[in-house]
């Protein structure tokens, strides 16, 4: 008998590429067995060399593709990435708020490539997501631009701090919640440049586990070892930062 499949919303840039963003998310959310719906908050011409154009979409085109799928098909999860613009994070939040599924934020600032996808205005915009957020899965630069562990502490709500761009042979990735220790995943770094997207690989895959019903650390769990296989199974593409095997994972 087939069960159904958890729907995820994911809601984020198209990369033209192909490695990230929107299409980053669909690959993971199908492959994890969800099925996929997208609202675009911004076309972005970028390849694994680095960002060369970026135009957001208005507010209202994004709300309104949010209210297509949250009124028909509906969700049971939330991934959100780019957002790019003050206005957008907060009509995202206004399209939120009051959902009951579990939401998992990507603060996306700053691209692999090194190009700055947000603003201060944005980031202020985003306490409101952080607050509706499930989760949410700052990087290394992102966490400092966020304030760091005690920045993170005052908001009260969970995060995982990733230690992919840290440096070290290992792996480190902590996820703090509220009332509970700590837990810390340590794995051997795997030396690769194809490493376009893994954040939003990451973040899709724990919304698709959440919103299958998986408890948060497991998710967390499952998560990094299937952004682990997507690394190892990376096609070789491009010049720069090339994208990962999605397609390889089983």
């Amino acid at each position: 008998m087939e069960t159904t499949p958890p729907r995820v919303l994911a809601i984020a840039g198209s990369d033209s590429s192909g490695g990230a963003g929107i299409q980053a998310d669909i690959k993971t959310i199908t492959m994890l067995g969800g099925y996929a719906m997208t609202a675009v908050t911004a076309v972005t011409a970028q390849n694994t060399t680095g960002v060369t154009l970026v135009e957001a979409l208005s507010p209202r085109m994004i709300a309104a593709q949010i209210d297509a799928c949250l009124s028909d098909i509906g969700a049971d999860a939330v991934k959100i990435g780019m957002l790019g613009s003050p206005e957008i994070a907060h009509v995202v939040a206004d399209r939120l708020e009051g959902l009951t599924v579990p939401i998992v934020f990507d603060p996306v600032m700053v691209a692999t490539s090194g190009a700055v996808l947000a603003d201060e205005a944005t980031v202020a915009a985003f306490e409101r997501l952080m607050h509706l957020a499930a989760l949410t899965t700052p990087n290394v630069p992102e966490l400092q631009v966020l304030g760091g562990p005690a920045g993170m502490a005052a908001r009260g709500g969970a995060y995982l701090a990733k230690g992919g761009d840290a440096e070290g042979p290992e792996v480190e990735d902590r996820l703090v919640r509220p009332g509970h220790a700590d837990r810390l995943w340590r794995s051997p770094r795997i030396e690769t440049r194809h490493t376009h997207g893994t954040g939003c690989t990451l973040s899709s895959a724990i919304a698709t586990l959440l919103g299958q019903g998986a408890p948060l650390e497991q998710a967390v769990s499952e998560a990094r070892e299937f952004v682990r296989r997507a690394l190892l199974a990376a096609p070789g593409f491009g010049a720069g930062h090339g994208p990962m095997g999605h397609q390889a994972v089983r």
